[in-house]
């Protein structure tokens, strides 16, 4: 059997999981605080997601660049993806915070929405 570390991000304790394991199969979880630990060890190991965050070109705005972040997580082994389409989206001014920029982001269902303005 092998053994995974994981630093759980959970809560502020930040917790040394450790997820036994074979393959992927996990046999045990422990050295997590609370129940929270012991749920973000088992994600972060089958199913690792983040939030992505970045930046997109402004077209006509008072700002060259506007941030952005998906609404919601996505997996991952697609951030790279995710950094190379949001260098190539351009939205046209006005943009306000919360707008939608892009809907279905890389394909994975979660919209990508701006976090700041460029009037």
């Amino acid at each position: 059997m092998a053994q995974t570390r994981i630093i759980c991000i959970g809560c502020p304790k930040g917790c040394a999981v450790t997820v036994t394991h074979e393959g992927t199969t996990i046999q045990n979880i422990e050295g997590f605080g609370c129940e929270n630990g012991r749920t973000y060890a088992r994600n972060e190991f089958t199913a690792p997601v983040r939030i992505f965050t970045s930046t997109v070109r402004v077209e006509g705005g008072s700002s060259a660049l506007v941030p952005v972040k998906t609404a919601g997580s996505v997996p991952k082994n697609m951030l790279m993806e995710c950094a190379k389409e949001s260098c190539r989206i351009t939205a046209e001014a006005p943009v306000h915070v919360g707008d939608v920029i892009r809907e279905d982001f890389c394909g994975t269902g979660v919209a990508l929405v701006a976090t700041g303005d460029a009037s």
